[in-house]
């Protein structure tokens, strides 16, 4: 499922200084978050992929996952909500890699058996507003063969309980995610990982051409959810 942060502009540059209890660089996902094995239907061509969830896990992008990340960025279909149009070459793709995602406070690729299928990313507001210091914005983005199948669900539930209880990062409070109120599959994501619907901002953001009403979605450190097993 595709949600990309506003923090995913291109010309965005993020000047954060992580702490070192910052979620570590390679994560893999506990088991408890796992669902059962999932069926991926190839319809085109009428084949059954088999996978499970065990395999998923996080860890930096590197420029030995650009024929995968191609895969994704150039997917129409997954840049249908993101600021950014699909990429056409591989010179894109390296950018993406080695500019664009180094620029976010934090930054993994989402893998399937070490293969990156998409990326998830928190950026800080507080670099421009001191204001907002205790707050976070996630996005994610998941090739579209992946939709549907609680790969997003999974990885946004752990990131979550990561900077917020487990290796809880200094004064956070709050992460928060806006989504196009058209990206209905991105708003379910988020209402299954223990996210509040906040409320529509009408017109909040201009991109491709167009104003968008956004949904701001939030959970706090305090929500009940987040210390249950």
């Amino acid at each position: 499922m595709a949600y990309c942060s506003l923090a995913l502009i291109p010309t965005l540059i993020l000047s954060t200084i992580l702490s070192p209890s910052f979620p570590s660089s390679s994560t893999q996902i506990p088991s408890h978050f796992f669902n059962p094995i999932i069926n991926l239907m190839e319809k085109s061509e009428g084949k059954e992929e088999i996978f499970d969830l065990s395999g998923i896990s996080l860890r930096p992008l590197e420029l030995s996952d650009l024929d995968d990340v191609l895969v994704w960025t150039s997917d129409e279909k997954v840049a249908a909500f993101c600021t950014w149009d699909p990429y056409n070459s591989k010179e894109g793709g390296i950018n993406f890699i080695q500019n664009i995602a180094a620029k976010f406070a934090w930054c993994r690729a989402i893998c399937l058996n070490d293969r990156a299928i998409g990326c998830v990313s928190l950026s800080s507001n507080s670099e421009h507003d001191r204001s907002r210091n205790r707050s976070m914005e996630l996005g994610y983005v998941i090739g579209s063969k992946y939709w549907g199948k609680g790969v997003a669900t999974l990885v946004v539930k752990q990131v979550v309980k990561d900077v917020l209880t487990v290796q809880p990062l200094p004064n956070l409070e709050r992460v928060e995610a806006l989504v196009d109120v058209l990206n209905v599959g991105s708003q379910r994501v988020l209402e299954k990982a223990g996210f509040q619907r906040e409320g529509i901002l009408r017109k909040y953001v201009f991109f491709k051409g167009k104003s968008r009403d956004m949904v701001m979605f939030s959970v706090l450190s305090t929500d009940p959810h987040l210390s249950s097993p």
